[in-house]
């Protein structure tokens, strides 16, 4: 367990942040939940959605692994400074196992795969996530689902 107020090096936050998407590729929700600090806030900022602590985390995650059973991320690039990381990655799999969750209510399975690269900046605090902002391009996203031209 990280000392209270301790500042993390940006090579044990970029750990963290690896931690994490090691979990969501093994879909060990609960080991990455464990990186989580309680009060995170985890942001969706294209569709709007702001998701709270662990529990969030799961939904948040589980969300893309509802719609997306081979969801599954690279990370192309990692850059760390102190408690801050910053990761640009591609998000791939194919909308084929049930809905997702859409900035207007769910969208039923497509069939469409995805290839998608997205932005994610973390904060992190005593050792765990406390802040995460994910960004992509909503409208790619929706055209590789087949829902805009």
């Amino acid at each position: 367990m990280m000392e209270e107020g301790k500042k993390m090096s940006a090579e044990e936050s970029a750990n963290i942040v690896r931690a994490h998407y090691n979990a969501f590729n093994k879909r060990d929700f609960g080991t990455g939940a464990t990186l989580v600090d309680p009060k995170a806030q985890w942001t969706n900022v294209p569709f709007g959605t702001t998701y709270q602590g662990p529990d969030g985390y799961q939904q948040f995650l589980k969300m893309w692994t509802t719609a997306m059973s081979d969801a599954s991320v690279e990370i192309t690039n990692l850059i760390a400074s102190g408690d801050w990381v910053a990761v640009e990655f591609t998000g791939k799999g194919t909308h084929q196992s049930g809905p997702f969750a859409g900035p207007k209510g769910p969208i039923p399975p497509t069939g469409k795969a995805i290839d998608l690269s997205f932005c994610e900046i973390f904060k992190i605090k005593n050792g765990k996530i406390a802040l995460a902002r994910l960004y992509f391009d909503a409208a790619t996203l929706m055209r590789q689902l087949g829902l805009t031209p």
